[in-house]
């Protein structure tokens, strides 16, 4: 196996690795809509803040498998954190070996010390984790849900029960102009740790604006439903949303600041975001959304929405 690495960011890259991702899918997650370039485009663009490590290996001219890893630079010594995958037909082959050893040696390289890699939870990928000495770190589960299913009812019921005291606004694409300085202080309230992706610890309106480059360069289209109260400028709650030219868009945040939880203020924007997107693109027939475990009220309100768990996934950690 030779390693390689590649630019996420190049699109010879998504068309390299495409054919081996939809064989992975396909097999990991039959249910799901044949993996598009703009999916992949997004999974492998270097995000906002972030440098992005991508390394293939390769059996002759023919991708086996990729290591992505996504670098706070924000956090100097923070961990890479990404995903691992050998694509059917090259497993037990070593290429997810020799991935592990060039990701571990590319983050010594930078002064990191610690590999955090997700995966589906399964017998094989314990099996090779035990055998790396990689410890389990974490647990997240992915929601599915169909807009026009039986949880339409709950989204309905959701999105037509306002709060006392607010309103919501809504938007696709880029945030409106005046409410961009809001935004970014909301989001700055945002405290969990996506994988691969930076924690921006002041964010201004400019970065912001960058988020939303990152995601048309991939093809998303960010659709958002913001609460103010009813009288004010100032967000004080937002959810988002991503949609790609597929069947299936991922769900993005759900942050409601301090002072205005436990009023239904996530489970009334939420609904309005989902209602919305179904109503505005005819194609969507899946939502999905990937939720630490321990988040038990994230959990608990996409299950209130008609959300249902589908698969969860291993965070595994090994030392550089």
């Amino acid at each position: 196996m030779e390693i390689r690495s590649l630019d996420g960011d190049e699109p010879a890259t998504i068309a390299a690795l495409l054919p081996g991702f939809r064989d992975t899918m396909s097999l990991e997650l039959p249910g799901d809509p044949p993996v598009t370039e703009a999916l992949l485009a997004r999974l492998f663009q270097r995000r906002h803040g972030t440098e992005r490590i991508v390394l293939a290996a390769y059996d002759g001219g023919t991708p086996a498998g990729v290591l992505k890893l996504g670098l706070d630079l924000g956090d100097p010594g923070g961990p890479g954190h990404g995903s691992l995958w050998v694509f059917p037909g090259f497993r037990r082959r070593g290429a997810g070996r020799a991935l592990v050893a060039a990701g571990l040696a590319a983050l010594r390289e930078r002064g990191r010390e610690l590999l955090l890699a997700d995966a589906p939870r399964a017998a094989a990928g314990e099996r090779f984790a035990a055998e790396l000495g990689a410890d389990l770190v974490g647990e997240s589960v992915r929601h599915r849900l169909r807009p026009a299913g039986p949880a339409r009812a709950a989204l309905e019921a959701a999105a037509t029960r306002p709060v006392p005291g607010y309103r919501l606004v809504a938007w696709q694409g880029p945030c409106p102009d005046d409410l961009v300085e809001s935004y970014a202080r909301a989001w700055s309230a945002l405290e969990e740790r996506v994988n691969g992706q930076a924690r921006i610890r002041r964010p201004s309106a400019d970065d912001v604006r960058a988020r939303e480059a990152e995601a048309e360069r991939a093809g998303h289209v960010p659709h958002v439903v913001a609460a103010l109260p009813e009288h004010g400028t100032s967000i004080v709650a937002y959810a988002t949303l991503f949609v790609r030219d597929s069947p299936m868009a991922d769900v993005g945040e759900t942050l409601v600041l301090p002072g205005h939880r436990r009023r239904g203020l996530a489970t009334w924007l939420k609904g309005e975001l989902l209602l919305g997107a179904a109503r505005e693109n005819n194609r969507l027939a899946l939502v999905q959304v990937f939720n630490d475990t321990a988040d038990t009220a994230v959990v608990a309100l996409n299950r209130k929405l008609g959300f249902e768990a589908d698969s969860y996934w291993s965070t595994y950690a090994l030392k550089a």
